[in-house]
C-alpha cells in the first residue's frame, strides 16, 4: 500500500510545481493513503500478554455487555509535587494520601478549593495530564494487587458536558453504543440496551430532543451531566469517577445527579467523585468521604455521623440543625481576613491533619479483597479489548453518519454563513458594479478577484478554527477509550464538510459574477466557482491545521487570522513573487490566497478584450508588449502570471491541501493526551505507610492511650519551621464552645504547606 500510495503522489504531482513541493505532496498522499487503509486500534492492558488473553479465550465467548465486575481501589502514600522554574521551589499538590474505594458505595472527595481534590481524582482515574515539572509517587491497588488503570474498565466524567450538539440524546447513547459494543450486532438489541440506559437515568423524556449547545438550546444542566455518565456507562464501567457533577446545577438538579451516581453505586459500581460544599441531602446519600486540605489528608473513612464523632474528640462539634458538609468545610479551611485568623486556622489544620496520620489505623475502614488468582483473571475479563481487523470501515460509516448529521442540521451555523456569504457579495457586487472593459477597469478587476481570493479564505478559516478546537477536546476522550481510531474520524469529517462547505463559495460566486459583469461565458463562470470552492477547502484545511496545533479556541483564534495575514501580503497582489526578498521567496508558494488569485486572473484575464485608444494601452488581457514596463504592458505579466495555467492552480491548491490534511493527522497524533505514570514511593513513605487493616479493639484501646510521638525534624527544612508551640482548640464561628482538650505537641506542624502559600487549583 506504502508503494502504491507513492505511485499516485508521483502522478499527481508530475503535473505542475517545484521539486520541494512535489516531495511534500507525495509525501503526504502516501502518508493519507497508508493511514486511512490501516487496521483499527488495538489497545493491551499493561499487565496483561496476548498469550494470556489465548489461554482465557474460553471465558469470553459471550460478551458481557451490562454485567459490572466488583473492583475494590486501595490507594496509599500519593504524593504529587510540582516543581516551579523560576523560583526553583516545590510545592505538594497532594502529600502522602492514603485510601480505599469499595464497590457498592459513593465515595466523596471533599475539600475547600485548591485542596487536591480533582489532582486526586485524576490520579486515581489514570488522567493526570504529563508535564516534566510534575513528580508522582504512591501505591495504588486494585483488588489487594498493584495494578494500573488499564486493568478494569473505568468511566470519567468531567466538569464539562462536551457532545455534538445537533444529536439528539438517543443518537447519542446509540452511536456511543455502536462504537465501544461492536459485539452488539443485532439493532434490536443495541436499542433495547439504550431504551434500558435511558430509563434508568431518567432521560426516556428528552430521548428525541437535540443535545444543544450555547447557540440553540436543548437538554437542561442536569440531563446533561446525566447523559455523559450514560455515555460512560455503555461499557459497563467497574469504576465511575466523576469530577465535580453538581457544578453549574441548581439544588434540586444536584440532588438528582448525586440520587444518579447513589443508585449506580448500589448496583455495584465502585462510584468516587469531587464536590466542594454539598447540600445537607447530597452529604446523606454518601456512604464514605475523604477530606483534604492542602493536599494533606484530615479524615477517610465512614461519612454520615461518623467524622462528626471523629472530630468532637478534638472539641470541634457540629451545633444541631447545621449542615454536616458545611461544618466540615469550615473546619478545614483557611479564614484569609486577618493574619491572625490564618495562622489560627493553619494550626488548627496542620493538627488535625498530623493526629489523623497518628490514628488513622483506627479510622480507615477495609473490606474483604478478592483473592490474587481470582483478580488475575478479573483483570483480563474487565481489560479493553482490540477491535477486529473489519472494524476500520465500520468506525469510518458510524463517523460519517455523525459528521453528516452534525453538519447538516447546525442551521444556526448554515445560515449565519449563507447570509454572510450573500452579503459579502451583494456589497462587492455593489462596488465593481457592471465593470465595463475600459482601461481602469484592470486595476478593478484585479482588485475584486483580490477581495474574493481573501473572503473566501477568511470566512472557512473563521468558521473551523471556532469549531474545531471545541469538536477535538470531544474526539480525545472518545479516542481514550479506544472508541475509534484517528483515520476513520478525520476522513468521515472531511467527506462529511464537502456538500456544507462548497454550498457557500457557490453562493458567494452565483450573487457576484453577475453584478460584476465579470467575464461573461458560462466556462468562465464554472471556473470561477471552482477555483474559489477548492480555495475554501484549502483554507477549512488550515484551520483544522491549527486546531491541531493549538489548545484552545481562543488560541486558535489568534494564530489562524495571523498566518492567513501573511499570506495576504505574498498573495501576488501586493508584492511581486519576483520582488520577494529570497529568504521569503517559499512563502508564496504556499500561500493559497496566492494561488487562487493567480486563477482567477488567469481565468478572467485571458483572452479578454479590452478598450483601448493609443498604442500603449493593453488590448487584451494577456497581450505582451516586451518595448513596455510591465506594469503597464498588459495585466498578467505585471503580476508574474504570464504563461500560466489554470491547471497549475489546481495541482497547487491539491498540494496544499493534501499536506494539511497530513499535518492535522501528525499534530492530532502527537498531541493526544498523555498522562503521569505512578512511581513507587521511596523507602521512608513505605515504612510509615498507612495500615488500612482494622486493629483488635485492644490495641485500638492501647494506641488511643498512647501519646503519639514527634515526627522526626528535617534538617534540609530548617529555615521553614517554626519553635514548638502548644495547639489550641480552636472555635468555629457559630459553633458550641469546645470542652476543653488538649492537642499533643507538634514540632513539624507541616508548615512547608502553610508557608509555600500557593496551593494548586482543582
Amino acid at each position: 500500500m506504502v508503494r502504491f500510495g507513492g505511485k499516485m503522489a508521483g502522478q499527481l504531482v508530475s503535473l505542475g510545481g517545484n521539486g520541494a513541493g512535489q516531495f511534500l505532496a507525495a509525501a503526504a498522499v502516501a502518508l493519507l493513503l497508508r493511514l486511512f487503509s490501516g487496521p483499527g486500534p488495538a489497545l493491551m492492558p499493561e499487565d496483561e500478554s496476548p498469550d494470556d488473553e489465548k489461554n482465557d479465550a474460553a471465558d469470553d465467548d459471550s460478551p458481557d455487555v451490562g454485567k459490572v465486575f466488583p473492583v475494590t481501589i486501595r490507594w496509599s502514600n500519593i504524593t504529587c509535587s510540582l516543581s516551579d522554574k523560576s523560583s526553583k521551589s516545590v510545592r505538594f499538590l497532594l502529600n502522602n494520601v492514603s485510601g480505599e474505594a469499595k464497590p457498592g458505595r459513593l465515595l466523596a472527595i471533599m475539600g475547600p478549593s485548591g485542596s487536591g481534590k480533582t489532582t486526586l481524582l485524576n490520579v486515581l482515574a489514570g488522567q493526570l495530564m504529563a508535564s516534566p515539572r510534575l513528580h508522582l509517587s504512591g501505591l495504588l491497588e486494585v483488588n489487594g494487587k498493584p495494578c494500573s488503570n488499564r486493568a478494569y474498565k473505568l468511566a470519567y466524567v468531567r466538569q464539562e458536558d462536551l457532545f455534538f450538539s445537533q444529536l439528539t440524546v438517543r443518537e447519542t447513547l446509540s452511536l456511543a453504543a455502536e462504537l465501544q459494543l461492536p459485539e452488539i450486532a443485532s439493532v434490536e438489541e443495541r436499542d433495547e440496551y439504550v431504551n434500558n440506559l435511558l430509563f434508568k437515568l431518567g432521560l426516556a423524556s428528552c430521548a428525541d430532543t437535540n443535545v444543544g449547545d450555547a447557540k440553540v438550546r436543548g437538554i437542561s444542566g442536569g440531563e446533561k451531566k446525566r447523559l455523559s455518565l450514560a455515555c460512560e456507562l455503555i461499557a459497563s464501567p467497574s469504576v465511575i469517577f466523576s469530577d465535580e457533577p453538581t457544578t453549574g446545577l441548581d439544588a434540586f438538579q444536584a440532588e438528582k445527579v448525586m440520587e444518579t451516581l447513589r443508585q449506580l453505586a448500589q448496583d455495584g459500581h465502585t462510584v468516587i467523585c469531587s464536590i466542594h460544599q454539598p447540600r445537607g441531602s447530597v452529604y446523606g446519600k454518601f456512604d464514605d468521604i475523604v477530606l483534604l486540605a492542602g493536599g494533606a489528608l484530615v479524615y477517610a473513612g465512614s461519612a454520615h455521623d461518623v467524622p462528626l464523632t471523629y472530630f468532637s474528640k478534638f472539641g470541634y462539634r457540629c451545633p444541631d440543625h447545621v449542615n454536616p458538609a458545611e461544618f466540615l468545610a469550615d473546619l478545614i479551611s483557611i479564614d484569609y481576613s486577618s493574619a491572625e485568623s490564618v495562622y489560627s486556622s493553619r494550626k488548627r489544620i496542620d493538627g488535625l491533619v498530623e493526629s489523623f496520620s497518628q490514628q488513622s489505623s483506627t479510622i480507615l475502614y477495609a473490606t474483604p479483597l478478592t483473592r490474587k488468582e481470582d483478580s488475575k483473571k478479573l483483570s483480563r475479563k474487565t481489560g479493553v479489548k482490540g477491535k477486529g481487523k473489519g472494524s476500520w470501515w465500520r468506525e469510518f460509516w458510524l463517523l460519517l453518519r455523525r459528521a453528516w448529521m452534525q453538519a447538516s442540521r447546525d442551521g444556526p451555523t448554515n445560515k449565519v454563513r449563507a447570509t454572510m456569504s450573500i452579503a459579502s457579495a451583494i456589497i462587492f457586487g455593489s462596488v465593481f458594479w457592471r465593470m465595463g472593459k475600459s482601461q481602469t477597469s484592470i486595476q478593478d478587476r484585479m482588485g475584486l478577484l483580490q477581495v474574493t481570493a481573501i473572503n473566501t479564505a477568511m470566512a472557512a478559516l473563521t468558521k473551523t478554527v471556532g469549531v474545531f478546537p471545541k469538536e477535538r477536546a470531544i474526539v480525545d476522550r472518545e479516542r481514550a477509550k479506544g472508541s475509534y481510531a484517528l483515520g476513520p474520524y478525520l476522513l468521515s469529517k472531511l467527506i462529511a464538510e464537502i456538500p456544507v462547505g462548497a454550498a457557500f463559495p457557490l453562493m458567494f460566486g452565483a450573487v457576484l459574477y453577475p453584478m460584476s459583469r465579470l467575464h461573461p461565458t458560462f466556462s468562465r463562470f464554472g471556473k470561477f466557482c471552482g477555483i474559489v470552492t477548492a480555495e475554501s477547502f484549502a483554507a477549512s484545511a488550515m484551520g483544522l491545521t491549527v486546531g491541531a496545533m493549538v489548545p484552545t479556541t481562543e488560541a486558535a483564534m489568534a494564530v489562524g487570522p495571523s498566518l492567513m495575514t501573511v499570506f495576504i501580503v505574498f498573495g501576488g497582489y501586493y508584492v511581486n513573487a519576483d520582488n520577494t526578498p529570497i529568504i521569503f521567496r517559499w512563502i508564496p508558494n504556499v500561500s493559497l490566497i496566492r494561488w487562487a488569485f493567480q486563477g482567477l486572473c488567469i481565468n478572467e484575464f485571458r483572452g479578454l478584450q479590452f478598450d483601448h485608444q493609443s498604442s500603449i494601452d493593453v488590448e487584451t488581457g494577456e497581450q505582451h508588449l516586451p518595448f513596455l514596463p510591465p506594469l503597464v504592458s498588459q495585466a498578467l505579466e505585471r503580476l508574474s502570471f504570464g504563461g500560466r495555467h489554470i491547471k497549475d492552480t489546481v495541482v497547487a491548491q491539491s498540494r496544499i491541501l493534501l499536506f494539511l490534511y497530513g499535518t492535522t493527522y501528525l499534530l492530532l497524533e502527537k498531541n493526544k493526551p498523555s498522562y503521569q505514570r505512578l512511581e513507587p514511593p521511596c523507602r521512608e513513605q513505605i515504612q510509615s505507610q498507612v495500615q488500612l487493616e482494622p486493629l483488635d479493639p485492644d490495641e485500638v484501646k492501647q494506641l488511643q492511650q498512647l501519646d503519639p510521638p514527634p515526627p522526626k525534624k528535617d534538617e534540609s527544612n530548617q529555615q521553614l519551621e517554626s519553635p514548638p508551640a502548644e495547639i489550641r482548640p480552636f472555635i468555629l464561628e457559630g459553633l458550641l464552645p469546645p470542652p476543653p482538650f488538649q492537642l499533643p505537641v507538634v514540632e513539624n506542624e507541616r508548615l512547608a504547606f502553610a508557608l509555600i502559600g500557593a496551593y494548586a487549583d482543582d
